[in-house]
């Protein structure tokens, strides 16, 4: 038999925030309590080096205890305090070594054979995890504040609009794009359903500025026949994933987005943002990014 493990929150509230479904206090670094790595890679950095700091202090302070039990165990001092034990401890963590203090004892030996191994264990795990912080790819991909749905060569199509903020290349770039409904069984249970929205074009070679995503409402769309109204009833949500290769660092990079139901915008299109200078050069302009007209 298994070893069953029992949620330390069996209990998840999940509300509407602008339109939109979400689940309270997720994905935020205070809900990795449990979870110290998680933890020490998704707490902001003030507060990473806090940890350090304090876990650092405490651990000098541990092993000065321990030094101050042999009242002969630290030589190079007239009188050994907790202060001169502490900062003993803090000499030989770090493998300062100023050649003043130094174990005088088996006992003071032995302890400063422990604390090396684990000022090698302690200095390991923090470069690890400062490293991955560091590596980590962070995506700055922009998408439209709304989505729209007009017709498009006489065919309704759902639209939105992508941007590369960084201007450098992301190569291989893929989007997926689902509708996030609740629907009702013919047995009368609810459920989320998550359902594909097929795209005109779903990936590109290097995305490079911008990028209109387009998705023509067939009926084969989960989207055919749906209203405004409809959809807000049902708690409908658009959800946009983006992977690709961020160039500059060649990593994997991710970015998603959420489109409520309030911000679908029926019979409007998106502002044009490619121009033609005097100089015969084209522009794009990000001032009109976000902005619809009426059709």
């Amino acid at each position: 038999m298994g070893i069953k493990r029992k949620l330390h929150r069996p209990l998840i509230k999940l509300e509407q925030r602008d339109g939109v479904l979400q689940v309270v206090g997720g994905n935020s670094w205070h809900s990795y309590f449990r979870d110290p790595y998680h933890l020490l890679l998704t707490i902001p950095w003030i507060g990473f080096f806090g940890i350090v700091v304090g876990f650092d202090i405490f651990l000098n302070a541990v092993f000065a205890v321990l030094y101050l039990l042999d009242a002969k165990a630290i030589a190079g001092v007239e009188k050994v305090g907790f202060m001169e034990a502490f900062f003993f401890s803090v000499q030989t963590l770090a493998s300062i070594g100023y050649g003043v203090m130094n174990p005088h004892t088996l006992y003071a030996n032995l302890i400063v054979t422990l604390e090396s191994i684990a000022s090698l264990m302690l200095f390991a795990v923090i470069t690890g995890i400062a490293f991955t912080r560091f590596a980590k790819s962070s995506s700055r991909v922009m998408f439209s504040r709304v989505a729209t749905i007009h017709n498009y060569n006489g065919i309704p199509t759902l639209m939105f609009r992508a941007a590369n903020e960084r201007r450098n290349n992301i190569l291989e770039a893929k989007l997926s794009v689902y509708l996030m409904i609740d629907e009702v069984t013919e047995e009368g249970q609810m459920m989320r359903r998550l359902h594909e929205l097929k795209l005109v074009r779903d990936h590109s070679p290097v995305f490079l500025l911008s990028w209109t995503v387009m998705h023509t409402i067939d009926q084969s769309s989960p989207l055919y026949g749906l209203t405004l109204e409809t959809m807000e009833r049902l708690h409908a949500q658009v959800l946009v994933s983006l992977t690709g290769v961020d160039e500059t660092v060649e990593g994997t990079l991710h970015a998603r987005h959420m489109y409520a139901a309030r911000n679908l915008m029926f019979d409007r299109r998106f502002v044009d943002v490619i121009h033609m200078g005097n100089d015969g050069h084209r522009y794009l302009d990000y001032t009109y990014f976000h902005e619809t007209i009426a059709i």
